[in-house]
């Protein structure tokens, strides 16, 4: 007996050829031309992603800050304190992170979730309460509002981090303190000698901003360890 094989699209054609002549054919699956289906994700592969909502709840907190460094109802202070407490957050998550392998479990999504809570209340209570940040129609209230509103752009922007945005608020804080101090000193106004102070810190300052939002550090940097 006689066989013979011929490929033929996705199988083998075989055919079996009987001593009296007659003709079988039989289809037979060629494994060399079968087609795979894709191979699924590893939970591994999985695990080093970000778990979305964590990312998210990071972001959203970021916004809210920004809105309200930008509207006046966050001071430069309240600010400093907030993204000092958002700073410590995102580091414990980027430790948990590297614990375990890129990847939170369960336990400490709880814990940071529940830390993001007491920040989000603290977030509306620092908005809604009475200190607001008032800067004046001058040239001094001009500066600090400009550099308010660059910081909150950095803010919304992602290209400060919470530690960058609490130590650019810090310094924000210190010049404030330092303005209402002159401003008692001297009946609610500034001499010259003060304001040219106080110009001299500002740009110091507004250096200080520009380099921390042209730097490598950024919020989407900063999302995974």
């Amino acid at each position: 007996m006689n066989v013979t094989f011929l490929k033929w699209g996705a199988g083998s054609l075989a055919l079996l050829v009987s001593a009296t002549g007659a003709t079988t054919t039989v289809l037979a699956q060629d494994p060399s031309s079968s087609q795979s289906s894709p191979a699924p994700a590893t939970p591994a592969a999985a695990d080093k992603k970000a778990d979305p909502s964590i990312a998210q709840r990071k972001e959203n907190q970021q916004d809210r800050i920004a809105n309200g460094v930008k509207s006046g109802q966050l001071t430069a202070g309240e600010t400093a304190n907030l993204e000092k407490k958002e700073a410590a957050i995102n580091k414990e998550t980027r430790t948990d992170r590297a614990a375990n392998g890129g990847k939170l479990t369960s336990a400490e999504k709880a814990q940071v979730n529940k830390q993001q809570n007491q920040m989000s209340k603290q977030i509306y209570a620092d908005k809604h309460n009475a200190n607001t940040a008032h800067y004046g129609n001058n040239k001094v209230g001009q500066r600090r509002e400009n550099q308010q509103d660059r910081i909150a752009q950095g803010i919304k922007s992602g290209q400060l981090t919470p530690g960058e945005t609490a130590k650019l608020e810090n310094q924000q804080k210190g010049i404030n303190k330092q303005v209402a101090t002159d401003r008692k000193a001297n009946g609610g106004t500034l001499n010259a000698s003060q304001k040219k102070q106080i110009n001299k810190e500002q740009n110091h300052a507004s250096r200080n901003i520009y380099n921390k939002k042209h730097n490598a550090a950024t919020q989407s940097s900063a999302k995974k360890p």
